[in-house]
């Protein structure tokens, strides 16, 4: 029987989507689904699902657990989806810095808003790394929580030992999206993409031997509304396409947010994710009220997308995969730092999990990362050597942030931001800091 423990099980829709992609896999054998959450009447509704899910699946057993470190006891996989502060703390994310003149689009990956939902998310993930070194100690933690880069760096940093992905479907969809825009089936491309977790690059794309750049080239150059998208922007003059949308990448560059005419010949939707997580609270209210009355749930007909289901069936049953995965560069991109995360594809079967080197990135490509590794790493920094000047530097680095504020009101933000999320960042991070 394989065990698979989900914590966050609670954001109901998105273990929905998983446990449909599981169960859609009739050679797995039996499976133990344990879930938990810290909030009782979310998991009591991710029970109910997952009840409802498996009734037709034979050798399916659900259990709903509130203790982490039961829930993790006997896992061979850990399904991280956790969200530390909820809406609440992600409505604080954007107000405070809007009050500064700092706008973002979705603030979870770097940032003010990614580094802040860093360090709160930090302490969790130590503590799910002790559970699982002493419970469940080779088990593999399949990490979807943002900011992806950054949490994979801080596991590696307070648990190397642990085996641990970062996962993220951003790559298949840019690809799935691009590859719909030029007419080519998604099973008839070949594609490679390296760089970090939300800004990648599309390195090779390809169908029959013949690159589809072209194609989207005659594309871009006849359709004006095209050109008024972020990441077509950047397309255009970097080279390579970057594989996250353009909302996300607005906010990780110094050139697009603090200018009002790009923020309009973009359409760029600041403080789109507001909107985007009340969305997923009323999608997680009517979920719990259709289970409650026994009425059907929606469909979704995209088959099996999401890689952890992939790793758990191609592990098991040693099924081999190619898939993207957010792992320490350890010698996997060479001009981009030592030990902090890359996404790179990785080949999945029975023998385990093998990230493949990309070697060096295009110089362009790899200058536009520095920034976000830089803000990454030093996050990860200040949360592991305790000093909250290194929470400051994070933040003079980042593209956007440094490109919109002076440093004095950087610092200015940052204590507010402190003040603003108060005990849910790590104590020694709390204190005062002066200049």
């Amino acid at each position: 029987m394989t065990t698979i423990s989900f914590l966050g099980a609670g954001s109901v829709v998105f273990t929905r989507d998983l446990l449909t992609d599981l169960m859609a896999f009739s050679d797995l054998g039996d499976l133990r689904i344990v879930l938990h959450d810290i909030d009782a009447d979310r998991l009591s509704t991710a029970e109910s699902l997952a009840q409802r899910m498996s009734a037709d699946r034979p050798g399916t057993t659900v259990v709903a657990e509130s203790d982490r470190r039961r829930a993790l006891e006997g896992a061979d996989f850990v399904v991280n989806s956790i969200q530390v502060g909820m809406f609440e703390a992600t409505l604080r994310d954007f107000e405070v810095p809007a009050r500064f003149g700092l706008r973002q689009t979705i603030a979870d990956t770097v940032g003010i808003g990614g580094i802040f939902r860093a360090l709160r998310t930090f302490p969790v993930l130590e503590g799910i790394a002790r559970d699982m070194l002493e419970v469940c100690p080779d088990a593999w933690l399949l990490n979807y929580t943002n900011p992806m880069a950054m949490n994979v760096a801080y596991l590696h940093a307070v648990a190397p030992q642990l085996k641990v992905l970062g996962l993220c479907h951003s790559v298949y969809w840019t690809v799935h999206g691009l590859s719909e825009l030029v007419g080519v089936p998604m099973d008839q491309v070949q594609f490679r993409s390296a760089g970090v977790n939300h800004q990648a690059w599309l390195l090779e794309w390809t169908s029959q031997g013949q690159s589809l750049y072209p194609r989207l080239d005659e594309l871009i150059a006849k359709d004006a509304e095209l050109r008024r998208r972020v990441r077509v922007d950047m397309y255009r003059r970097i080279g390579y396409y970057p594989t996250e949308t353009s909302e996300h990448s607005a906010e990780y560059l110094p050139w697009y947010m603090h200018h009002d005419e790009e923020v309009e010949r973009l359409r760029i939707p600041v403080g789109a994710y507001v909107g985007i997580s009340q969305q997923n609270l009323d999608e997680y209210a009517d979920t719990r009220r259709r289970l409650q009355a026994g009425e059907p749930l929606p469909q979704d007909d995209r088959g099996a997308t999401e890689y952890a289901p992939q790793v758990v069936h191609s592990l098991v049953t040693g099924t081999r995969r190619e898939i993207v995965v957010n792992v320490p560069n350890l010698g996997l991109i060479d001009n981009l730092p030592a030990g902090f995360t890359v996404e790179v594809p990785a080949v999945v079967d029975g023998s385990g999990v093998r990230p493949e080197p990309a070697g060096s990135l295009p110089t362009q490509c790899a200058a536009v990362n520095a920034a976000y590794c830089g803000t990454g790493m030093l996050t990860v920094e200040a949360a592991v050597t305790g000093d909250p000047r290194k929470v400051r530097q994070a933040a003079m680095v980042d593209a956007n942030t440094s490109a919109s504020l002076s440093v004095d009101t950087i610092w200015a933000l940052c204590d507010a931001m402190v003040e603003a999320h108060g005990d849910l960042l790590p104590e020694a991070l709390r204190a005062p800091l002066a200049l």
